[in-house]
């Protein structure tokens, strides 16, 4: 997959696939499902695995990622990413900054970065990965300690600061989805919504939907 098209999926939805989401399923499962209807991004993060357990959950992951030609991003590693020859790395606030990670992986990976507020949202504007991630605009199902939430208002407010694709994230249940939608998000990044539900390809095609 050239870097067109992997930045051509830059929109949607996005899939997390995180082994602590309780309840537990298997994340390849998470990945067939949900590419299998439709989805073409998803994100590997581990927060606590070592990198010999990490190298191990994920290869299999990205080897599956690569035969259904979706885009296959890592949590905060450029080392993961490397190892795993991964599409990219979606960075947070205090990890490797935007530069850094492009040299790491060099041009034709795909960099996304988390921001939560309007100065890191102007920031990464002038910085230029390839997207960033918002929010959380909920409360997240995925864990505890997360950043203050932002609600709709702060994502409408800070559409107009960037042209870079944003993704929503953050406890976005499926009525909620319009609405994120039409404050300007090109995008919406889920965890829990697709590992808890009864039925993955059910539910990620009732989220395309909302977002149509």
């Amino acid at each position: 997959m050239s870097r067109n098209q992997r930045t051509r999926t830059l929109s949607g939805l996005y899939v997390i696939l995180d082994s602590s989401t309780q309840p537990p399923r298997p994340l390849i499962d998470v990945l067939n499902g949900a590419a299998i209807a439709g989805v073409s991004i998803f994100q590997y993060r581990n927060k606590t695995a070592s990198m010999k357990e990490a190298f191990r959950e994920a290869l299999p992951l990205r080897n599956r990622a690569r035969e259904l030609e979706v885009l296959f991003l890592v949590n905060d590693r450029c080392d993961l990413a490397l190892a795993l020859d991964a599409d990219g790395v979606h960075v947070g606030q205090d990890d490797l900054p935007v530069a850094q990670a492009r040299r790491i992986l060099g041009p034709e990976a795909v960099i996304g970065l988390s921001t939560h507020n309007d100065r890191q949202v102007e920031a990464a504007d002038r910085l230029q990965p390839d997207y960033i991630g918002f929010g959380p605009i909920f409360a997240p199902g995925s864990k505890t300690d997360h950043d203050p939430i932002v609600g709709i208002d702060a994502l409408r407010r800070i559409r107009v600061l960037t042209r870079l694709p944003i993704f929503a994230i953050g406890g976005i249940r499926l009525g909620q989805v319009r609405a994120v939608i039409e404050a300007g998000a090109d995008g919406i990044a889920v965890i829990s919504a697709l590992a808890s539900a009864p039925d993955i390809e059910v539910a990620v095609s009732a989220l395309l939907e909302q977002m149509s």
